[in-house]
């Protein structure tokens, strides 16, 4: 028997024991779906304060669900470690960990680098490696194969290699990394076969197949460019909106009831995640090899980025009107996570604002009740608790997250001037004093 039809055999009877790199917002939610589809999984990760978590059954990833992780870690399917070592135990692994821009713009792709080597070090005949990570295309090929071959496997017939990018959505209620779509796309044909069949005895989402890892690469840069650019356009749509004294937010519903040829996106404060304001510029990087200049994506990460301080240059003028500087205001900032429902900071665009308003000597409280505590450069900030006192006692309240938990009747009703930078207050009957939209 082949190693290839040995490993799907192994696969298809839940005994090939499954890795994953990197327990974060990706990894732990796969070795999640991998545990409970009835594989045994080691997580890897370099964070021993991670590791012990898990092993502890600790939830600290909001799309877990607590007794899942308390069932399959009570069960033996599902344990961490810091030690590669225990590579040598793994039939295939997936690699999820981080791809960051560095200072210059550019991929650093070291963790991708470094998670590979170590595998290479421990891995045996017969292992299928698959990067999640979202990355240039090219990445798979010209980094992760080069390291699992040098010591004589051959890709797609002792080692199986391919790409599979993760598709995670931070406080989806509908769409989980169980019933989310794959795409796959493995160095050779038997790889493509090998990773696809792990995937689809995890999975209850389609698994799609592609001819190459670059494509699902670039298939994953695409999505998020996708959304960037569209965001963009909204954002631009609401500062030329606001010049023209038009609603944005009711021009957007008014064009989304047209059955076809329109997504609605909406505008906002800027971009945030580890997503959509960092996976674009992955091919702009990329582009260069090519002597293209990715235009539209590098204007939209102008207008993108732009926003935090389009919303700073706005509320200094809504309390100009009021008489008031924003040095020595007292703003309330309500939502410091990049997105509603979530706990995730990274590349939130309200740091930025914040970061402005300390500058500018705002005197500021932030609300959030799924962060208790963020930084801000090299300062800890701790977030308080809504109520009506501290939202009368303000001179101005800025929306900046629309959380579910806010209590949207409290703010209209306690607050006397609202800047509302994502439609929050969009259902609530009676408005504050004065409330101004983005």
């Amino acid at each position: 028997m082949s190693h290839m039809d040995n490993l799907i055999k192994k696969i298809e009877n839940r005994e090939a024991v499954v890795g994953v790199v990197g327990l974060g917002y990706v990894g732990l939610p796969l070795a999640v779906e991998k545990a409970k589809a009835g594989f045994k999984v080691i997580g890897f990760d370099v964070q021993q304060s991670r590791v012990d978590q898990v092993n502890r059954a600790e939830n600290y990833i909001g799309d877990v669900v607590n007794e899942d992780l308390k069932e399959i870690v009570a069960s033996g399917l599902l344990e961490a470690t810091t030690d590669y070592g225990r590579m040598m135990e793994v039939d295939a692994v997936a690699i999820c960990v981080p791809t960051p821009l560095d200072r210059h713009q550019q991929p650093d792709t070291s963790y991708v680098e470094s998670s590979t080597k170590e595998i290479a070090k421990y891995a045996r005949e017969g292992i299928l490696v698959v990067l999640e990570s979202t990355t240039y295309p090219g990445t798979t090929e010209e980094i992760v194969v080069p390291a699992l071959t040098e010591g004589g496997l051959v890709c797609g017939e002792t080692v199986f290699v391919a790409y599979s990018p993760e598709r995670v959505d931070p406080g989806n209620k509908q769409f989980k990394t169980k019933n989310t779509p794959k795409v796959v796309g493995g160095v050779t044909g038997n790889c493509t076969r090998v990773a696809s069949s792990l995937y689809r005895s995890v999975l209850e989402g389609d698994v799609f197949e592609v001819s190459s890892p670059a494509v699902a690469e670039m298939e994953k840069i695409f999505e998020n460019t996708f959304r960037h650019i569209n965001i963009a356009l909204a954002n631009e749509m609401a500062i030329l909106c606001e010049k023209m004294g038009i609603d944005v937010w009711e021009m957007i519903d008014a064009a989304k009831t047209k059955p076809y040829g329109f997504m609605a996106f909406y505008p906002g404060p800027g971009l945030g995640g580890h997503c959509i304001p960092i996976d674009p510029f992955y091919l702009t990087w990329k582009a260069r090899e090519y002597n293209y200049h990715t235009r539209l994506i590098e204007l939209a990460g102008e207008i993108n980025n732009s926003m935090p301080e389009l919303v700073v240059d706005r509320m200094m003028r809504i309390l100009n009107q009021d008489g008031k500087a924003l040095r020595g205001a007292n703003v309330v900032v309500l939502g410091v996570a990049y997105k509603k429902d979530i706990d995730d900071v990274r590349e939130s665009p309200v740091l930025d604002i914040l970061t402005i308003m300390d500058n500018e000597g705002a005197d500021y409280k932030v609300v959030d009740p799924f962060v208790p505590v963020f930084r801000l450069g090299d300062k800890q900030v701790e977030t308080v608790g809504l109520s009506a006192e501290l939202l009368k006692a303000a001179d101005l309240v800025i929306i900046t997250t629309d959380h579910s938990e806010f209590d949207y009747e409290l703010i209209a009703n306690s607050s006397r001037v609202v800047f509302d930078t994502r439609n929050a207050l969009k259902q609530v009957e009676k408005k504050p004093e004065r409330y101004i939209k983005l």
